[in-house]
This record gives structure tokens, C-alpha cells and sequence, in this order.
């Protein structure tokens, strides 16, 4: 988990330390700050990836900082400390934008194990956004993957032969997850012609279901909605 940043803002010195302590032996890099105030400044100063909070601080709580920092546009991943386990202080810390809460006094595991679950899970997102940034081109959707630039397709990481009209309907359903074509609609999409005989388009979805499902008579992916069309379901 090299390369993360994790900032701990939390009054109280000694857990501080002994949190940063666990931290860095995991390989991460860490800041610490003694209040909203500096949780505030630090983000400021250093990307970070992930936050652990306490609630009760003084000059600015822990709530508030976050508030702030999602007002801010910050949306890496908060984790709340506090030394209370109402239900009242749970639901205020998650529903002002924290993403998960551990209540003191708590093991360095447990805290540890939410951190690492916490920054996979960030990490994968930034590298969709980034994904998306570089090409939008691509259609992912669970483990079916087809690029427009490179006319490929592939199945779990195989590579899936098509043919050009196959391509060109599966494309069509993957830019649009979720949508149902009827088959006259994909015909005139594809063919770009008024749909007359649109018996090839069953032909074709057939052989399109052979090539990227495990089992196409129980598809995961290309669904028959019956009586209106066909779809490629979300993920």
C-alpha cells in the first residue's frame, strides 16, 4: 500500500503517535494534526488519501472539519474516532460524509484492517476516474471489456474474436448498460438501413452470447428482455 498518505487528526498525542507508529510500518506516509484546524491546513499542503478523525476536539471538531473538507470538494475516504458508541454520534458522523467509524478504545488491527479495505477501494476509484480521463473509448462492464480504438473485445481478460457486425451490436448495448433495444432499433442502428428481416439480429446475439458468456442459455451479461429487445446488463 506504498504511495498513500494518510492523515490521523486526533487531540490526544499519544494515540496519535501510536497510530502513525502502525502506519508507517505498513509503508504508508502520514501527517498528523491536533484539530480541525490543522486536518484543514494539512490537506492544503499534502494530497492525502485517506483521514482518521476523532469527534471531540477542541478549537473545531471532528464533524465539522469533515463538513468543511467535503464543502471543499476533498473526497477521500474519512474514518470517524470517538470515545462514545451512541447510535446518535454514528449516524452524524456518516450521514455528514464519513465513510466508516470506529469507536475507542479500538485494536490497531481493526483500525489497520479498515484503513487497507478503505484505500483499495479509493484506489480503484481513482484509477477509473483516471481511466475515464484518458480514454472513454473503453466499455468496461463486470468482466465483459471492449475498446473502440483497438476493435477488441475480451472476456475476463481473454480475448473474444468478433465478427464486425457483432462488434459494432455488442458496442452499441455496452455504451448503453441497462438499456433495452428492440431488434428493429439495433438493425437500423448497425445497418444503418430501415429494419425489414430482423431475424439476423436473434442470429447475431446468438452467436455474440456463445463467445462471451460461461453459460449463454443463463447469461450474465446479454439479456433478452421478451417481447421488446435486448440488453447488456448492469454490473
Amino acid at each position: 500500500m506504498e504511495g498513500y498518505h494518510i492523515l490521523i487528526v486526533e487531540d490526544d498525542k499519544d494515540i496519535r503517535d501510536g497510530i502513525e507508529i502502525y502506519l508507517k510500518n505498513q509503508g504508508y506516509a502520514v501527517s498528523q494534526a491536533a484539530d480541525g484546524i490543522e486536518g484543514l491546513k494539512a490537506m492544503e499542503q499534502e494530497e492525502i488519501h485517506l483521514a482518521i478523525v476523532d469527534i471531540m476536539m477542541p478549537r473545531m471538531d471532528g464533524i465539522t472539519m469533515m463538513m468543511k473538507m467535503r464543502e471543499k470538494g476533498y473526497d477521500f475516504p474519512v474514518i470517524m474516532l470517538s470515545a462514545k458508541s451512541e447510535e446518535v454520534d454514528k449516524i452524524m458522523g456518516l450521514n455528514m460524509g464519513a465513510d466508516d467509524y470506529v469507536t475507542k478504545p479500538f485494536t490497531t488491527m481493526e483500525l489497520l484492517a479498515r484503513v487497507n479495505s478503505h484505500l483499495r477501494r479509493y484506489g480503484k476509484y481513482l484509477q477509473a476516474v483516471e481511466g475515464a480521463k484518458e480514454n472513454d473509448k473503453v466499455h468496461i462492464i463486470g468482466g465483459l471489456e471492449l475498446n473502440e480504438e483497438t476493435v477488441e473485445v475480451s472476456v475476463d481478460g481473454k480475448p473474444v474474436k468478433m465478427t464486425p457486425l457483432e462488434f459494432k451490436i455488442l458496442l452499441l448495448l455496452m455504451r448503453n448498460p441497462g438499456r433495452v433495444f428492440s431488434a428493429d432499433e439495433i438493425y437500423e442502428r448497425v445497418w444503418n438501413e430501415q429494419a425489414v428481416n430482423t431475424d439476423t439480429i436473434m442470429v447475431h446475439i446468438r452467436k455474440i452470447r456463445e463467445k462471451i458468456e460461461i453459460n449463454p442459455k443463463e447469461p450474465k451479461y446479454l439479456k433478452v428482455v421478451w417481447g421488446v429487445g435486448y440488453k447488456i446488463e448492469k454490473q
